[in-house]
């Protein structure tokens, strides 16, 4: 008889999360900069200022084929346009994941960046601030 590993996660858990059913994108448009590039699966990690619906700051992002990853910078505040993905887990899956892993996670996010833009944050805004 082979002895499961404590830190597996059952077959109904990783199914759900597998199989999870997306709802339609909802558009964001947030400000942050670029953290890490993934070449190979076309994905970039960002650090958002303001926090996405789960009140994660950082988030992996899917890039869209028109955005050319070698073109972008790190560390660069951009404008990010994307569509947030969100699959709602069942009580049943979040519970075992809170009791059993301390996760807290009800749903499955997914991020595609639809276009950003590099912004300009320079001393003119600054200055502009300062005056008022």
């Amino acid at each position: 008889m082979v002895k499961k590993k404590e830190d597996d996660i059952p077959d109904w858990v990783t199914d759900e999360i597998q199989n999870a059913k997306f709802k339609k994108p909802k558009e964001m448009k947030k400000s942050g900069y670029i953290l890490e590039f993934y070449y190979e699966d076309n994905k970039i990690d960002v650090q958002l200022y303001d926090p996405v619906e789960d009140g994660r700051h950082i988030v992996t992002m899917d890039v869209s084929k028109k955005i050319k990853i070698d073109d972008l910078l790190k560390g660069e505040v951009y404008e990010f346009v994307f569509d947030q993905h969100k699959a709602p887990l069942s009580k049943k899956v979040s519970d075992y994941l809170e009791k059993e892993k301390e996760i807290d996670m009800k749903a499955i996010y997914q991020f595609d960046l639809k276009s950003l833009e590099l912004l300009d944050v320079g001393s003119s805004e600054a200055s502009d601030d300062l005056e008022e």
